[in-house]
């Protein structure tokens, strides 16, 4: 499907403009605040809130809350990313040089805040790991239940820190990455450019309703998020809307226990997951589980569990 010729029109006086060809350019390798697209182009906040309203106006950018922020990224619409990117080749690759150095003052800024956060929350998450099997036993678990790839789009809801995504993102053509909190996000936006991953996409986002497209994904994550939510089996759901027929779905959590301190101490408002609990939450989702994998601690502790389920393809089975 195509724009319209008054679409395409829109969208081009929209572009057509110094200013917001460089927003577009500095937008197109990551999402921004509007604070920090004042500071790198040097203009005011309502100058530059003027021109991303006209963008997103004619559905050029996106532009969604996070508190008391707002973020800016590149249209999710294939026939407008096309445009832009066209728009985009034809610019002189050195053109925009003194954004792209300030984005890097940008990102270096917000690598130095997200170090600190994690050192501050780092004893936690090493107090719960030491209660299960070491985490290169289940990131290898991971790897196999997922498969090698290559994965078309790749979607890890509750992407905390975005290890799931430089484990798995270098065989997906694309990826992205949601989480609610800002501070992980920045933490998972220093560890994917650590990583030299360029096709990932980090957003504020909802679990319970991600606003993703419908069956969009070919590999999607719910990685130790489970136990936190009200209503895990919604997020299952959510998360099986948006598997693509072939796909899977792979999720890792904890299989059912008694250490009742962890939701005193660490939020958990459930003790693990039973198998007939996901199956039946996977099948109701229109999915096929697949047999779970159980990864035991090496002493008294918590079992990881890691339960995969694909959409059917109906189509390849009707050629079969």
């Amino acid at each position: 499907m195509s724009l319209t010729a008054d679409q395409t029109v829109e969208a081009l006086r929209a572009a057509g403009e110094p200013t917001r060809l460089r927003v577009l350019s500095l937008l197109a390798g990551e999402e921004l605040s509007v604070m920090e697209l004042s500071g790198i182009l040097d203009q005011s906040q309502p100058r530059v809130s003027r021109h991303l309203k006209l963008m997103t106006d004619a559905g050029l950018i996106e532009r969604f809350p996070d508190g008391a922020r707002v973020f800016y990224r590149l249209s999710s619409d294939p026939r407008a990313r096309r445009l832009i990117d066209t728009v985009l080749d034809l610019l002189d690759a050195t053109a925009n040089g003194d954004d792209h150095r300030r984005l890097e003052d940008v990102r270096r800024t917000r690598e130095v805040a997200a170090s600190a956060y994690f050192e501050r929350v780092a004893p936690q998450w090493d107090r719960i790991r030491s209660l299960y099997v070491c985490e290169t036993a289940v990131e290898a678990a991971i790897q196999r239940a997922a498969g090698d790839g290559p994965f078309e789009r790749v979607v890890d809801l509750g992407t905390g820190s975005g290890r799931m995504l430089t484990l798995l993102g270098r065989a997906a053509r694309m990826s992205v990455g949601l989480d609610l909190s800002h501070n992980m996000l920045n933490i998972a936006r220093a560890n994917v450019s650590r990583a030299g991953l360029e096709k990932v996409e980090l957003r504020h986002g909802d679990i319970f309703a991600t606003r993703l497209p419908e069956h969009s994904a070919d590999l999607v994550l719910v990685h130790q998020v489970l136990h936190y939510l009200a209503d895990p089996a919604a997020a299952v759901a959510e998360a099986a809307r948006l598997v693509m027929p072939g796909g899977r779905l792979l999720i890792v959590d904890f299989a059912p226990h008694q250490l009742e301190h962890l939701r005193a101490e660490h939020q958990h408002r459930r003790l693990g997951f039973s198998d007939p609990e996901m199956q039946r939450w996977l099948s109701g989702a229109g999915l096929r589980p697949a047999p779970p994998i159980t990864l035991p601690p090496d002493t008294d502790g918590l079992t990881v569990s890691i339960w995969t389920a694909e959409r059917p393809d109906v189509t390849k089975a009707k050629v079969a």
